[in-house]
């Protein structure tokens, strides 16, 4: 059961090229013109861009979106209607975008590059075209299951037909300067089947992922946080480089209650390298693995990763 089905992610395992995927590092190119020229006036804009990507998936062999809009969530507007003026648009298409997921696997589809107001937005409301009612084709949003190949079953939203998926994620726009975020939708726990053979999608299982530079390649480490009989809520997560401190990936994840441990899937992206990962969770000890590879076009297992309660 998902604590956090009405939020998301923590937000975002694919027709055209979509990638990459919770958040808050630094890129490192100066974007022209937003400096103020050395006049001494400090920049009030970044810009930012924003790829899809999608983890691996055992059971689906297609999961399609059709996507009408994508709208970046200042913090402090959370609840907002998805037409609220506060919402930035990062793209709004004249014709319902249709990607499959699925082909998405360590790929990247470029969704858009913008210039924003520089400040923390803690959401991105995906705004899908509605499923059309009855038995009236084609679906604007399926997934077909590898054991049935030849059935598209419908995937409904939730909030209603014309609500926006709301996922939750912190990250920066830094002023004057390029950043980059990754929307990362896992089809495990973003797909929820239900006993009557329908399928809905939940936010909780798509996740934002900030990276410091924009990525052209990469590799993923994934696995899951895991903590038994203490609940949790949300953890950070980040991959930083073995001879760095700073991270290179950072982002948001939330926990379900599976038996009687609280687990939240994680996938982090980096170019090739090694990498440490590192989780931060209120009430719990932080958390350091050793020294992880990761190669390019390759997901890398590390296994549960446990948190130790602080006191």
């Amino acid at each position: 059961m998902s604590r956090h089905a009405s939020t998301g992610i923590g937000i975002f395992e694919r027709v055209s090229h979509w990638s990459a995927a919770v958040a808050v590092t630094v890129a490192l190119f100066l974007l022209p013109g937003c400096d103020g020229g050395g006049s001494g006036v400090p920049a009030t804009t970044g810009s930012l861009q924003v790829g899809l990507t999608d983890k691996q998936s055992s059971q689906f062999q297609q999961v399609v979106v059709s996507i009408r809009e994508v709208r970046l969530v200042p913090a402090g507007a959370e609840d907002a209607a998805d037409n609220d003026p506060r919402l930035q648009v990062l793209v709004s298409y004249g014709a319902p975008h249709a990607v499959d997921l699925v082909a998405l696997h360590l790929q990247q589809e470029i969704l858009n590059s913008v210039i924003l107001p520089a400040g923390t937005y803690s959401q991105i409301r995906l705004i899908l075209e509605p499923n059309p009612s009855g038995q009236t084709l084609p679906l604007q949003n399926f997934a077909v299951a590898k054991a049935s190949p030849t059935v598209r079953i419908p995937l409904n939203l939730p909030g209603g037909q014309q609500a926006g998926l709301r996922v939750a994620g912190e990250f920066r726009v830094q002023a004057g300067l390029g950043n980059s975020i990754l929307i990362d939708f896992d089809p495990t726990t973003a797909i929820v089947p239900h006993s009557n053979g329908a399928l809905s999608l939940d936010p909780a299982g798509i996740r934002i992922v900030q990276t410091a530079v924009p990525l052209t390649s990469f590799g993923s480490l994934s696995g899951r946080v895991v903590a038994s009989f203490r609940d949790w809520s949300s953890a950070i997560v980040s991959v930083v480089p073995q001879d760095s401190a700073s991270a290179s990936a950072t982002g948001a994840i939330f926990s379900n209650l599976s038996g009687n441990r609280w687990v939240g899937p994680f996938s982090m992206f980096a170019s090739s390298g090694i990498y440490r990962v590192h989780v931060r969770a209120s009430r719990f000890a932080p958390y350091s693995t050793p020294p992880l590879t990761v190669v390019s076009g390759v997901e890398t297992p590390v296994g549960d990763l446990l948190l130790i309660p602080s006191h």
